[in-house]
């Protein structure tokens, strides 16, 4: 089993945030998880320090950990707007650009699942941007519909990791579905909005999947990590990352990228 980590970008300053409520409902969470001694008082005080200075992302921290760690992860990037994702175009621009250079792979965060039209402009606009010809999409919140990966495979995308669940990538064309198995916020929250399980519990869940993922033929096991939680602001979720990332390394496991794993399928297909 080969490991893929990935990472969505879904906020890139605080400030980006004033004509949504994201930062309110943000500041309701944190005074929630305060109250239920899910967070430190520092880290509630850091989160509040982290709007009043417009940091909300940890791309820059979080490119360095996986560098140093071999971990060549995808982030995906949004090139339009919608449910709490608002950063201007030339904001996704920057980074785009700021992290293929670093060496690593990017694909889109894709806002629209529904209407064929609209995802066809997403993906031109991310490849005139990034200058890729080959790259894959993930929809923010997870969003499809029964068309989605019919429309997703129609536009051109190489491959899409939206769907969840414990299974091996398929075919849909000439796109590949790559199942996601699993995602930060699934763990610590367990459908609430504020942080219910500890860094303990999250960690026991973890193990448990990955057991289930090799006892069914898990080929390439799919981990999304949100660069806004690799900060002091959320230290269980950074130290669940950083664990998972030394678990795979100590246990043997390789990581790979999306476009290795869809060379290694079409090589075997």
């Amino acid at each position: 089993m080969k490991i893929i980590i990935s990472h969505d970008v879904d906020h890139i300053t605080a400030w980006e945030h004033w004509r949504d409520l994201v930062l309110p409902k943000s500041m309701v969470r944190s005074s929630i998880e305060l109250t239920l001694s899910r967070i430190s008082l520092a880290e509630y005080h850091l989160r509040f320090k982290g709007v009043v200075t417009n940091k909300f992302n940890n791309l820059e921290e979080l490119m360095l950990f996986d560098e140093k760690n071999n971990v060549n992860s995808t982030f995906f990037i949004g090139v339009d707007r919608g449910l709490g994702l608002s950063y201007p175009i030339k904001k996704a621009e920057c980074w785009i650009k700021k992290i293929l250079a670093k060496g690593f792979e990017v694909g889109v965060h894709g806002i629209e699942y529904d209407n064929p039209i609209n995802i066809k402009k997403e993906y031109d606009l991310f490849k005139q941007i990034s200058g890729l010809n080959d790259f894959g999409i993930r929809m923010h919140y997870l969003r499809t519909s029964v068309n989605t990966v019919q429309y997703l495979m129609q536009t051109g995308y190489s491959f899409d990791s939206t769907i969840q669940k414990l299974d091996n990538p398929f075919r849909v064309g000439n796109l590949w579905e790559f199942p996601l198995h699993i995602m930060d916020v699934n763990l610590f929250n367990r459908g609430q909005r504020w942080q219910k399980q500890s860094l303990g519990q999250v960690k026991d869940q973890t193990l448990r999947i990955l057991e289930k993922a090799d006892e069914k033929g898990i080929r390439y096991f799919t981990l999304l990590f949100h660069d806004h939680y690799f900060g002091n602001t959320f230290e269980a979720w950074k130290n669940w990352y950083i664990w998972a990332i030394e678990y795979f390394k100590k246990n043997g496991y390789e990581f790979v990228t999306y476009r290795d794993a869809v060379m290694e399928l079409e090589a075997g297909a």
